[in-house]
């Protein structure tokens, strides 16, 4: 029987259901975790429904298992900031290059107040530039932008891309890549990166 002052004090926690969810991201049953624990399937479900609370050790012991460390458990999912808004004016519009004297875009952050996040969001608005200016970037993980407005051109590698407003392109950014303006009228896309 778990102490009711130990209970409201670790409730807010929610490590029991944050273990069945690391659990069933998995798609691992009970005594499989178990195995590789060494713990009791039974031990395990009464932890994951809150009618016990693991010591360090045993947490330990899971959190191992699933590659998280023990900070995972103790985040109060009230201060997380799982739910964010980004308010228009509350956003800041960056160069692609501080510094530069000319720059193919400058971008605003559209997700910057969240914590955690998996993917990163950004308005950018293309300028007039040379194209022999340009200078191509490359990054990890996935690219997905949408033109909102205007004509934009992409070198992705090698290929040439043109894209009116409406249209989408999703590439790999290991590849060196470039953006620019096609056209006298104002450009502007939303880009999401992932990784």
């Amino acid at each position: 029987m778990v102490n009711k002052t130990i209970d409201e004090g670790l409730r807010p926690y929610q490590i029991g259901p944050k273990l069945r969810a690391l659990r069933l991201k998995k798609s691992m049953g009970l005594v499989e975790l178990g195995r590789h624990t060494g713990l009791s399937a039974a031990l395990l479900s009464k932890l994951e429904r809150d009618k016990l609370f693991p010591t360090l050790p045993t947490l330990l012991r899971i959190a191992m298992v699933f590659s998280v460390g023990l900070d995972y458990f103790f985040t109060d999912e009230r201060k997380r900031h799982v739910v964010s808004v980004v308010r228009k004016d509350e956003r800041i519009k960056l160069p692609e290059r501080p510094g530069a004297g000319e720059v193919a875009y400058h971008f605003e952050s559209l997700d910057f107040k969240s914590n955690e996040r998996k993917t990163s969001a950004y308005i950018a608005d293309f300028e007039l530039i040379a194209e022999e200016k340009l200078k191509p970037h490359q990054h990890p993980g996935s690219e997905f932008l949408h033109v909102l407005k205007g004509k934009l051109g992409l070198k992705i590698g090698l290929d040439q891309y043109e894209l009116d407003a409406g249209d989408s392109i999703y590439f790999d950014p290991t590849v060196p890549h470039t953006y620019r303006r096609a056209g006298k009228q104002a450009c502007q896309a939303m880009i999401v990166t992932a990784g």
